[in-house]
């Protein structure tokens, strides 16, 4: 078992008890003792906001669950997966943590057995950050709802529609990021998207949060390996956008612009069950967030518009389809779009991973296949390999779209909600159909051969 303890006042003495195995982290924006780094201070993205208590709270067990997932490796675990993690958390309620069932919602978002344990703490974490309004009530941003920004094409397109659908809306947009080629694409989109739209009705906070390396003058140093799985980012990325929001209204929603084919990331071989095939959207992981933020205190809806559409369903149905496309090349989402740099390619979407496949066939779908990507899954025959590993995940998205598979498979990553198991059903089936019309119409040389033989 791995051990967590989370500080948010660091002038509080460590208890006698606390053995010395138990990894601190520490939450001090501006304070190199800081375990827990957020990246310029905070004031540009605490600046102006304040949530209650519950919401901070949250705010908390998202931070804490990505820096935990980042120092915990996954390769010193007996199946180099599964690992035993506990997590101590100051909070306001202690009782009503105690009644939300935490490990299991980030059990199934991450694939471990955790423990999470709550502690008494009459502190508000956000008390003294440079740039939050000071007093014990809520302050919000003055916008009407926020949603997840990473960047990508599926949040771009999900702005674009809310401010479409509303022309009185505004938006507070929430990234995520460590620097970066996504980091890049977030501010040149938000820039295009207020040059359209106008300041008024966008605000952006960006947060930049990590595992901080280690410093003389933190009390416990954390490790200095880093694991790169990080399944737990969604709970950051959702945990902070509800704490915008409730500082907001208890009503002002969170959207999630993400396509259903991916939110339910039907595994694309056996080898990928389970956790193995992310779960940042899944149906079920957003219903026991959704069950456990309410039992603390956080209530704001959790909402996805286009859980039951493909990718490429998303784009045809834009609400302005030629901002879209224009911006669309800007967009970045791809898995690692830095690592291309090390074979001297073009860095952004990478072309051969799962995303920026589906991307792709997303953008063919509406007749957009045009961008640039640093390999070309289509022609390039050293992704079809087997003894590389940059090609796994084509060589899976051709065995799995074009092999018959039950309609069960689509259970293989996580329950579906009660009465629409058949809808997330079609969307993998029509996203699957998407995958096999743009391969077997562009593929060329070996790649268009074993297409060809599956067929």
């Amino acid at each position: 078992m791995i051990r967590y303890r989370v500080r948010t006042d660091l002038s509080t003495s460590l208890h006698d008890e606390l053995s010395a195995d138990v990894r601190l982290l520490d939450w001090a924006p501006g304070d190199v003792a800081a375990t827990i780094q957020t990246g310029d201070h905070g004031p540009a993205f605490f600046s102006g906001w304040r949530p209650p208590r519950p919401a901070a709270d949250l705010l908390m067990l998202g931070a804490a669950a990505y820096c935990v997932d980042k120092t915990a490796r996954r390769s010193r675990r007996p199946d180099r997966w599964t690992r035993d993690l506990a997590l101590e958390l100051p909070v306001g309620d202690v009782s009503a943590w105690a009644k939300a069932d935490w490990p299991q919602v980030l059990n199934f978002l991450t694939g471990d057995h955790w423990d999470v344990a709550a502690y008494a703490s009459t502190g508000h974490p956000l008390t003294g950050v440079r740039g939050v309004p000071a007093g014990p009530q809520p302050t919000g941003l003055g916008v009407d709802a926020v949603c997840l920004f990473s960047g990508g094409l599926d949040s771009l397109c999900g702005v674009i529609d809310l401010l479409e659908e509303d022309p009185n809306r505004t938006l507070c947009l929430v990234s995520h990021h460590e620097g970066g080629q996504a980091s890049t694409a977030q501010q040149d989109l938000y820039a295009q998207l207020t040059a359209h739209y106008g300041t008024h009705r966008l605000a952006l906070r960006r947060l930049y949060l990590r595992p901080a390396p280690a410093n003389q003058w933190q009390t416990r140093p954390l490790p200095r390996t880093r694991e790169n799985t990080t399944r737990a980012r969604s709970m950051l990325f959702l945990s902070t956008a509800l704490a915008i929001a409730a500082s907001c209204g208890p009503n002002v929603p969170v959207y999630i612009p993400e396509n259903g084919f991916i939110g339910i990331n039907v595994p694309l071989t056996r080898a990928r069950f389970g956790s193995l095939s992310t779960r940042t959207t899944h149906p079920h992981f957003m219903n026991l967030l959704h069950a456990a933020a309410l039992t603390v205190g956080v209530g704001n809806p959790i909402l996805n518009p286009y859980r039951l559409a493909t990718k490429g369903e998303m784009l045809a149905s834009s609400r302005n389809p030629s901002l879209l496309g224009r911006l669309a090349p800007v967009s970045v989402s791809c898995a690692h779009p830095e690592a291309p740099r090390w074979s001297k390619r073009r860095q952004g979407n990478c072309g051969y991973c799962f995303p920026c496949l589906i991307r792709r066939s997303a953008m063919a779908h509406v007749g957009w296949d045009n961008d640039e990507y640093a390999w070309d899954a289509l022609t390039e025959a050293v992704l079809l390999d087997s003894q590389k590993q940059r090609g796994s995940d084509l060589r899976a998205v051709v065995n799995g779209a074009f092999t018959p598979r039950p309609d069960r498979d689509a259970l293989r990553n996580g329950p579906l909600p009660a009465g629409e198991r058949r809808a997330f059903v079609d969307v993998w089936r029509r996203g699957q159909a998407e995958l096999r019309t743009w391969l077997a119409s562009g593929a060329e040389g070996d790649l268009a051969q074993i297409i060809g033989a599956l067929q």
